[in-house]
């Protein structure tokens, strides 16, 4: 059972919840340790006083504030608590806003929060349905190892979820910080003025868009590049030759842009969502093993469909190898059938 790594209590009005927080994300990335080349010597990482050289057990270590050159303040961890907001146990929202009106660029982490006790169920649950019903996210701040968060709590599925949020002035504005934005655009999204090239080409990427459109579904989606880590791993351990990845595709010409958009298009099953929606009724049947419909998949899905079917060497195939490998194991099953 997952232990909380911060305990308090929400606060909304008058009503008070005791609640846990919970890490609502699992790390599977490949961990590498650091060793010297042509050695089998780890690298460590150490906490050494740097006019000694002598290393500094981790109890022996304060936090100090350099207030001028080489005078420091010293703060010790329980004066930072004294001060913290509602002593760090305490989430208190401020106000409810439209979940929709928090623009991604602000979210950061996930956690989930949990009630502190079955007596406590009562409330937890009514705050939760009540945001769910209001379609509202709860703004509140609180303090955790030291830190001020501030945070938007919102309703899930049975749960309440907190997701810490960035500051205003942490988030960068996009028109100072990048040069090479196109200029502005009219309401429909058209460039002010655009001719009637630009146009069609407007209303091609919109098509493209949709045919390209399929329901969210997460657990369609998968780390391949972490999958294909760990076959590198392997391959090395038992000295087996290692295959490179394909180069990325070239930046499109925008002298070609009317004919790619056209061949994306028709590649894509023509308009209102032909590709998406045909692999997706064809995924379970013989049928969807012929090479005219496995080419109009993503690598991705080609890659997603020869895991499923446990073909070897995948990782290092290229899309027109995912296609052919692919078609020959559904002609097996046919076979087979």
């Amino acid at each position: 059972m997952a232990r909380a790594i911060w305990t308090g209590v929400i606060t909304f009005g008058m009503v008070s919840v005791p609640v846990g927080l919970f890490t609502a994300i699992e790390d599977h990335t490949v961990h590498f340790h650091q060793l010297q080349r042509d050695t089998a010597d780890r690298i460590r990482n150490r906490r050494v006083n740097e006019r000694t050289g002598k290393e500094v057990a981790s109890e022996d270590i304060v936090k100090g504030y350099e207030a001028a050159d080489g005078e420091y303040v010293v703060v010790e961890p329980d004066e930072l608590d004294e001060i913290a907001p509602g002593r760090s146990r305490t989430i208190d929202i401020g106000d409810f806003v439209d979940l929709a009106d928090i623009e991604p660029v602000y979210f950061d982490r996930t956690y989930y929060v949990g009630p502190r006790g079955k007596e406590y169920t009562k409330v937890y649950e009514l705050l939760r349905t009540a945001l769910a019903d209001a379609g509202k996210a709860g703004i509140a701040t609180f303090v955790m190892r030291g830190k001020q968060y501030l945070t938007a709590l919102r309703a899930a599925d049975r749960v309440l979820v907190l997701q810490t949020l960035h500051w205003a002035d942490e988030v960068r504005d996009p028109v100072e910080e990048l040069p090479d934005l196109p200029s502005g655009r009219t309401a429909k999204g058209r460039r002010s003025g655009s001719g009637k090239d630009q146009a069609k080409e407007h209303d091609m990427a919109v098509q493209l868009i949709d045919a390209l459109s399929a329901p969210w579904d997460p657990a369609r989606y998968r780390d391949t590049y972490q999958e294909k880590v760990r076959e590198l791993v392997k391959a090395k351990a038992e000295g087996e030759e290692i295959a490179s990845a394909e180069e990325a595709p070239r930046a499109t010409n925008v002298i070609d842009l009317m004919t790619v958009l056209e061949s994306s298009l028709e590649q894509a099953g023509g308009t209102g969502g032909g590709r998406r929606k045909k692999s997706a009724s064809t995924a379970s049947t013989p049928s969807a093993s012929s090479k005219a419909e496995l080419r109009k998949l993503s690598k991705s899905e080609l890659y997603e469909r020869a895991s499923d079917r446990n073909i070897t060497g995948r990782s290092k195939m290229s899309r027109d190898e995912l296609v052919d490998a692919l078609a020959r194991a559904g002609r097996r099953r046919k076979s087979a059938a």
